[in-house]
């Protein structure tokens, strides 16, 4: 009996002892329904151009992980190379934070099946992108209804809805705005401040970028946030 419980307890160190450890800030793992061949590329922008941090080959397992160093929350891509098929939906956006973050999806519908868990960070994108995204749908009705009498030349049509495309761009602004600053102790704050409203009055971004945490402020897109606001104001002098 002894002997057994023995046994028992060398088996649990040496199975603990052979898992693999964490060894980077960020874990991210993940499944891909219906993918048995093809490669997965962990993608970040660096200046304009998308660099890969990590490629990740799939060859019959569905499943897989990636370690990486980050050094404060940013928006990641997850792209898939489908080898021999061609697609247009190939890419997911989700904004990576020190931690474990895992990706579910299918590959019949890469971006729109998305399940994103473990990012605090991504959870506030999201729910930024639910209304915003309502926005964008309205706009491009818009944009379809435009399209439409231009060929029909319905001049006063065209003047009515330029004036409520702008009104969706308000809102858009508006919300923006709101956003960030009622989550100034997030990473999402300056980063939607830089990528949805950029070209806003110059009184939203001192707005946004006051009311920013010290720690977020002096994050990565803290500090895009204040160059963007200090050349915003060379340039319109």
């Amino acid at each position: 009996m002894q002997k057994s419980i023995l046994s028992l307890l060398l088996l649990l160190v040496l199975s603990s002892c052979s898992e693999k450890k964490q060894t980077k800030d960020l874990l991210i793992t993940g499944y891909i329904k219906g993918l048995k061949k093809g490669t997965l590329y962990i993608q970040k922008l660096k200046d304009t151009t998308l660099i890969a941090l990590d490629t990740i080959k799939i060859n019959g397992d569905s499943h897989f992980a990636s370690e990486i160093d980050i050094d404060s929350p940013e928006m990641y891509y997850l792209f898939l190379d489908r080898g021999v098929s061609n697609s247009l939906d190939n890419n997911i956006a989700f904004f990576a934070e020190k931690g474990k973050i895992n990706i579910e999806t299918s590959l019949d519908f890469f971006s729109a099946d998305t399940k994103i868990t473990g990012s605090k960070s991504q959870e506030i994108y999201e729910e930024y992108r639910k209304v915003v995204s309502k926005l964008i749908d309205q706009d491009l009705s818009l944009l379809e209804k435009k399209f439409a009498a231009y060929k029909q030349g319905k001049t006063s049509e065209i003047v009515t809805i330029d004036e409520q495309q702008k009104s969706i761009l308000k809102r858009k602004y508006l919300y923006t705005t709101n956003f960030a600053v009622n989550h100034k102790d997030s990473e999402v704050a300056p980063y939607i401040a830089i990528a949805e409203i950029y070209d806003i009055n110059l009184i939203y971004l001192d707005t946004i970028q006051k009311s920013l945490t010290p720690k977020v402020s002096k994050s990565m897109y803290g500090k895009q946030l204040d160059a963007l606001i200090k050349e915003r104001r060379e340039t319109e002098k």
